[in-house]
């Protein structure tokens, strides 16, 4: 026996994902304000906020195509 998801659960999964990944984006930008606020901010730790939020953007990207495509079907 085999499950089939419909267009609105794939729809409703993904923005989940999505709604996630935009929460933990924020969150990064928050920690870098919270960093460059320090009296002596690390640029490596900034590098890395910044590094992980790109990753998050191509992460979003990603799942925004795959929204996109189950939605043409």
């Amino acid at each position: 026996m085999s499950i089939e998801l419909s267009k609105e659960e794939k729809t409703q999964i993904i923005n989940s994902h999505l709604r996630n990944l935009a929460y933990s984006k924020y969150s990064l930008e928050i920690d870098i304000l919270q960093e460059n606020a320090k009296t002596a901010p690390s640029e490596t730790a900034v590098a890395s906020l910044q590094s992980l939020i790109t990753e998050v953007s191509s992460q979003l990207s990603v799942l925004d195509a795959e929204l996109a495509a189950v939605s043409a079907e």
